[in-house]
């Protein structure tokens, strides 16, 4: 037995993560902050572009219906780099700068002008070479370019678009004339975006208080969070987000049944609030569940465990951060709608949770309440969302 370690969704660190690094380059390491004891995050390379699970859509790449329960290459192409799923849908840039996206399509979610279906593989969004990041939401998804301008496509009823109406689009369209946008993340019909300056601004459905304003209105533009001017990196779940600041603390707020707060209780937050007193080198949403890295890299994770996506070896939810294993070489994590994946110092690829669509790669659709390793796969970053059964890596 190797080692019982790691889980999976989006490494953050001091310029972005897994849904969001404004970056040009395909490798990224994140900067070290010793006052904080900050761990510099892995680099993120390009590679050959995998997709598992539900793809009834095509929202895999490699299939146009039904289900993949194993790592399956999307065409020939070597130069993916962090890609991200959606309900029924995914979007990966390239290291040439160049966005695609592939998949359901109802809402213009995939950025081409029309709401024409793509299942045969990705498309490439536009003309555009300057892409540095996405984000997918639910049937909407955000994209940072290298200028540090921000866009958005698709769905737009709770105004998670952020261009100051509730009306779809079907191509990208600019938010606003800032270009100081770092990173995006986007839930299940709001978005949260970081800026250069280490604001944070969050619009869209807002009943739930995910938008960490206060009330549980929504918003058609980007509003500011408060005064702090130390945010590192942000994450969006379902109906819940979490950012940590330049120090290594983590904060959390929205939406809270499941305990996904991480803050020991299942009490809806309407604006940031600290979990716990430690520090951390990385966070992930998915669906109602949260998972960390600490700064030694070992796996924490809380919230919904329906399905053992938490990884404890059982189904119980938990309202506070709890330890996956004794590992201490987890390296990535990303999240899904009900299952969890993450990769290890050796970038071997683990999965647990829900598995009723094979989203975690291990050749059949038997569910899995601690980390399994894929078999004679590795991957680099790993993709999923809070509303994807669905899970891509770049291998």
């Amino acid at each position: 037995m190797r080692r019982l370690l790691i889980a999976t969704a989006v490494t953050l660190a001091a310029m972005g993560g897994l849904f969001g690094l404004a970056r040009s380059d395909a490798a990224f390491t994140a900067k070290t902050t010793t006052a904080a004891k900050f761990t510099a995050a892995p680099a993120f390379s390009s590679g050959g572009l995998y997709g598992w699970g539900d793809s009834s859509s095509g929202q895999t790449g490699a299939a146009a219906s039904g289900s993949l329960t194993a790592p399956t290459a999307v065409g020939s192409a070597t130069t993916w780099v962090r890609p991200v799923a959606g309900a029924g849908f995914a979007c990966a840039p390239r290291t040439d700068g160049t966005l695609w996206c592939w998949g359901a399509n109802g809402s213009g979610q995939l950025g081409l002008g029309d709401t024409t279906a793509r299942t045969a593989g990705p498309v490439q969004v536009g003309g555009a070479t300057t892409w540095t990041a996405v984000a997918a939401g639910r049937q909407h998804a955000c994209g940072v370019r290298s200028n540090g301008t921000l866009w958005c496509w698709g769905a737009n009823a709770s105004g998670q678009l952020g261009l100051g109406d509730t009306t779809g689009r079907t191509a990208p369209v600019q938010v606003g004339t800032v270009t100081k946008w770092r990173t995006v993340t986007a839930g299940t019909a709001y978005t949260c975006g970081l800026r250069s300056d280490g604001t944070i601004w969050c619009w869209g459905a807002g009943a739930s208080g995910q938008l960490g304003l206060g009330t549980t209105t929504n918003r058609t533009a980007p509003v500011k969070i408060g005064t702090t001017t130390t945010w590192n990196a942000i994450v969006a779940g379902a109906a819940h987000t979490c950012a940590t600041r330049v120090d290594g603390s983590l904060w959390c707020w929205g939406e809270n049944a499941a305990g996904q707060l991480g803050l020991g209780s299942t009490a809806t937050k309407l604006s940031p609030v600290r979990v716990g007193t430690g520090t951390w080198r990385t966070v992930t949403a998915g669906g109602q569940h949260t998972c960390a890295l600490g700064t030694d890299s070992s796996l924490w994770c809380w919230g919904a465990n329906a399905s053992g996506q938490l990884g404890l070896g059982d189904t119980t939810d938990r309202t506070a951060p709890v330890r996956v294993g004794s590992g201490t070489t987890w390296r990535t994590v990303t999240l899904g709608a009900q299952h969890s994946c993450a990769t290890d110092t050796g970038n071997a690829v683990w999965c647990f949770g829900a598995n009723a669509s094979g989203q975690l790669g291990l050749g059949d659709t038997t569910g899995r309440t601690a980390p399994t390793e894929l078999p004679a796969f590795t991957g680099r970053p790993i993709g999923a969302g809070p509303e994807a059964n669905t899970t891509l890596a770049i291998g």
